[in-house]
């Protein structure tokens, strides 16, 4: 089979470990640490490949257009994605918000890419909200959380930190068609160090203990997650094949429930399970029908 047929299922199971790793990461490192750590290690990783590949650079406009989209990409989604986990979001539920991406993509296209919505599109993204709000019942109306915030404030930064993947991954579509992949990928993760470093200095103390499991979980990150994750995005994106990848989307909320089952002992319950059924049927609504497009997208 080509890598065009693979290439959608490869990239939601490697980014289904995300959320896994992130809540190992958050025992052995603060959030920021690691993924300026991670970002300064993948931004060196791509920069070699570059130089044994002899690839030729992009010009000025369109290099800083890639570390503008890698501010929202990788700094701002996963900067946000961690600190919720951190600050107590289950894998698990971080996952099924996860799948709102292709529904917020829905949402952001009439606006950025001319795309207009059909009525059972509407209905996905309906119904996608709805599950969500299942989802996230038990942590809203855990008698633990006396104060709202506390459970309310992480769950907004995740929400927060998917919203902006969906306009970097649109941005990313339309502004970033030219241009050699891995030179790309290594500027939008200087872009990526832009946001991580100086909320690294601003709030943490730069705490990583350097244990075999830290250790493992920042080579995956760097290795599986982005040059072979990231790496399969830009692909995916440059061969316009974001749709296939948005429809296996569906696939990441039971995934990731069930690796952070078995990695953590996240409880599978029923409000999660039933919230995950609900989001997979509005993000497939969402999916099943392509959009029609108001304009033809610049080129």
């Amino acid at each position: 089979m080509s890598l065009d047929r693979l290439a959608p299922a490869i990239f939601v199971l490697l980014w289904s470990t995300g959320w896994v790793v992130a809540k190992y990461a958050a025992i052995h490192s603060e959030p920021f640490t690691f993924l300026a750590i991670r970002f300064a290690l993948s931004a060196l990783a791509f920069l070699a490949l570059c130089l044994v590949l002899r690839v030729q650079w992009p010009g000025r406009a369109v290099m800083w257009k890639a570390i503008y989209s890698g501010l929202f990409l990788h700094g701002f989604y996963l900067g946000g994605l961690w600190w919720a986990i951190a600050n107590g979001v289950p894998a698990g539920i971080s996952g099924i918000i996860a799948a709102l991406q292709p529904l917020l993509t829905a949402m952001a296209a009439p606006l950025l890419i001319g795309e207009r919505l059909q009525p059972v599109q509407k209905a996905g993204l309906a119904l996608g909200f709805v599950g969500i709000a299942i989802a996230i019942s038990p942590k809203l109306f855990d008698p633990a959380n006396a104060n709202l915030a506390h459970a309310l404030v992480p769950l907004a930064i995740n929400l927060l930190a998917m919203a902006s993947v969906t306009y970097g991954t649109l941005y990313q579509k339309k502004h970033l068609q030219a241009g050699n992949l891995p030179a790309i990928a290594t500027l939008q993760y200087v872009g990526a160090l832009i946001v991580s470093v100086p909320l690294m200095l601003s709030f943490e103390r730069m705490h990583f203990d350097g244990s075999a499991t830290a250790v493992a979980a920042l080579v995956w990150s760097v290795f599986g997650l982005s040059m072979g994750g990231v790496g399969l995005l830009l692909y995916l994106i440059r061969r316009g094949q974001v749709s296939r990848a948005a429809s296996l989307i569906y696939l990441m909320p039971p995934t990731v429930a069930l690796e952070a089952f078995i990695a953590f002992g996240e409880p599978l319950t029923l409000p999660l399970t039933i919230g995950t059924i609900v989001v997979v049927t509005g993000v497939y609504l969402t999916n099943r029908q392509a959009a029609a497009p108001l304009r033809e997208q610049a080129q």
